[in-house]
């Protein structure tokens, strides 16, 4: 995989590739989550939710920001406000899960405090400004537990221990045909 340009970087997506259906459809079986926050701006507040980065793996070995621009991301269909978190931002945990010989494996599972703070990235994509409004920005990722791989099932969470709370989405992969 080619390393990035810079760190952080941003990849613009159309804003028709998030959604929040249950079942996605991919070319090939090459396609992967990972869980990310989301952070938009909504009516003037900082909301957070949770979504993958569903990227095509083999077309990341050829380019990054086009694996990434052909698949789907999927969304949660709930959000938090940033503020109700913004104090103990380092204690959320993103998780997530793949299904594997048909048991739940854990694929995701560590703190907050290993990304840059959300508004971080705002201030380097946007200097001196919010986020647009009604923009998306996902906020970086959690190492993988063991490789990178696709599944059929992919389940991801964002965990909120202080005020005991969770964010859930759960999607299937539909796999279409690559036709040469």
């Amino acid at each position: 995989m080619p390393r990035p340009s810079a760190v952080p970087l941003f990849y613009e997506i159309g804003c028709n590739q998030f959604i929040q259906d249950a079942t996605i459809q991919v070319v090939g079986p090459h396609s992967s989550g990972e869980a990310e926050v989301l952070l938009l701006r909504h009516q003037g507040e900082y909301l957070i939710s949770l979504a993958s980065d569903h990227t095509d793996r083999k077309l990341e070995a050829y380019s990054v920001a086009l694996s990434k621009q052909v698949c789907p991301k999927p969304v949660a269909r709930q959000a938090w406000r940033f503020a109700d978190v913004k104090a103990h931002w380092d204690e959320l945990l993103l998780k997530s899960w793949v299904m594997e010989n048909g048991e739940k494996v854990a694929y995701q599972d560590a703190p907050l405090s290993n990304l840059l703070p959300p508004l971080d990235l705002v201030e380097e994509k946007y200097p001196g400004a919010p986020l647009p409004e009604d923009t998306i920005m996902t906020c970086g990722t959690v190492l993988v537990i063991g490789e990178i791989r696709p599944s059929s099932t992919f389940i991801m969470q964002l965990v909120d221990p202080v005020l005991e709370r969770s964010i859930t989405h759960e999607y299937k992969m539909q796999v279409l045909e690559e036709i040469a």
